[in-house]
């Protein structure tokens, strides 16, 4: 297994050179970086590359191992979460929890993928009755989310093909138990990596 900073140079390579983060961050800089043995900014502009640029299921791989050997716990959960998505394609949604009140939660959770709540995505059994999916959440731009709050989400669904179906608009509900937990617009649907 190559050492962390051998695959981040490797990751570089799987990008276009004129690939460019949000920020204004080009290859050249991270190559500049590299130059420097700046590290974690080395992962931290390839990853911020990487969400505007579409990138490998291998580039986030490389991603993921090398934030691994450098113990940053939460960027390789989320370039595995990324990896994940350019394997099987990307839903995003606004999901707006209900308050503490009106459901079972009563505590923010973790928004970095580990909650596996189901879902009602308008699949029905046999007999006509609801029938929930499983998806892994993420949540964009803010470490937990609790009863009452609303915020952008990533979703991982246990079973992607189900999810298949769903466009920009359509609202799906969260459950954790039998009440349920939240509701979420559709915002974004996209086609695994190419």
């Amino acid at each position: 297994m190559d050492d962390a900073f051998s695959l981040l140079r490797q990751a570089v390579d799987l990008l276009p050179d004129d690939a460019t983060a949000a920020s204004g961050q080009t290859i050249a800089d991270v190559r500049e970086d590299i130059g420097r043995q700046e590290w974690e900014m080395v992962l931290a502009v390839l990853v911020e590359i990487g969400d505007v640029e579409p990138a490998s299921p291998g580039f986030w791989q490389l991603l993921a191992e090398a934030a691994r050997q450098m113990m940053l716990e939460r960027s390789r959960r989320w370039c595995e979460w990324q990896g994940w998505e350019a394997q099987h394609g990307t839903v995003r949604a606004t999901l707006s929890l209900v308050s503490a009140d009106e459901g079972r939660r009563r505590t923010a959770f973790a928004g970095d993928g580990r909650l596996r709540p189901m879902w009602d995505i308008g699949h029905r059994t046999a007999e006509g009755e609801q029938s929930l999916d499983i998806a892994r959440l993420w949540v964009e731009f803010a470490e937990e989310l609790g009863p009452g709050e609303t915020a952008d989400v990533r979703l991982a669904p246990l079973r992607p093909e189900h999810w298949r179906h769903l466009k920009c608009g359509d609202v799906i509900t969260m459950h954790e138990a039998r009440p349920v937990a939240g509701t979420a617009t559709i915002i974004e649907v996209l086609p695994p990596f190419t």
